[in-house]
């Protein structure tokens, strides 16, 4: 319907393969994604399927419904779909300061979770208290399980989320109580962490690999964001003739939240 307010599922998939078909288009055997394989999305126009396109709820202005396609569909997906998070279960979320880890902060404290957060910044580990987390930690690697422990009277997490891998992959899987999860969805730093499959057999981890999400999965994340337990917070915005300024901010990592264009 022309006039209607939408954000964007950023995967073209073609329909058609044993994925798509199963309702699993995120595993299209052909997915291409906006701004990765094909033309982005920072510019005036944009052509895409109409299917793509999902209603934007009221609530939410067109910079905080495009914050959602990325970041907080894998956050979601991370969470609900991999991990099954349960109310009550404890998450320990690896580099708070970044777009999935802070959106994953949030959509696990609107579920009922007991969230901590590691980050080398204190003042983003000071913004996220504000945004709900339970308790913080700013250590070194070979520091962070001995904190952890200490904030779960020694039982561990339920659910780790990372994106970082190699330096904090063998803290991540020691953070875990017996039977945990984790969750990757990147490895910033290193792809090539020791495995630990000793660890990982006996106290009978599972270990989830997790990127984007379904457009289903996505619309449950905008009834969330309609019903008002979500908010992508906005730390700044910049014009399309700022574009450069915008792009040397994110360089620097200063920001919490996203960084907006507007069109």
């Amino acid at each position: 319907m022309i006039g209607r307010r939408v954000t964007l599922y950023p995967g073209i998939v073609c329909g058609g393969c044993e994925f798509c078909k199963r309702g699993e288009p995120v595993l299209c055997t052909k997915v291409s994604l906006l701004g990765e394989h094909r033309d982005g999305t920072m510019a005036e126009f944009v052509c895409v399927p109409a299917d793509n396109g999902l209603s934007v709820p009221d609530n939410l202005d067109f910079a905080q419904g495009a914050a959602l396609g990325v970041n907080y569909l894998t956050a979601w997906r991370m969470l609900f779909t991999k991990a099954k998070l349960q109310r009550g279960e404890s998450v320990l979320i690896f580099g708070v300061g970044g777009g999935v880890s802070l959106a994953a902060l949030q959509i696990a404290k609107a579920a009922g979770a007991r969230v901590l957060v590691t980050s080398r910044s204190a003042e983003k580990l000071s913004r996220a208290t504000g945004l709900g987390a339970d308790a913080t930690v700013n250590a070194s690697p070979d520091r962070i399980t001995e904190e952890v422990m200490d904030l779960t009277e020694g039982r561990g997490v339920d659910v780790v989320i990372e994106n970082i891998g190699g330096p904090i992959w063998n803290a991540a899987l020691k953070c875990l109580v017996r039977g945990g999860r984790i969750v990757t969805c990147g490895a910033t730093m290193s792809d090539q962490p020791p495995a630990d499959l000793r660890r990982i057999f006996i106290r009978q981890l599972q270990i989830f690999g997790s990127t984007l999400g379904n457009p289903d999965e996505l619309s449950g994340l905008l009834e969330w964001c309609s019903d008002g337990r979500l908010l992508p917070p906005i730390d700044a915005r910049y014009p399309l003739d700022r574009v450069c300024a915008a792009l040397s901010y994110l360089e620097s990592g200063a920001q919490f939240g996203k960084i907006a264009i507007d069109i």
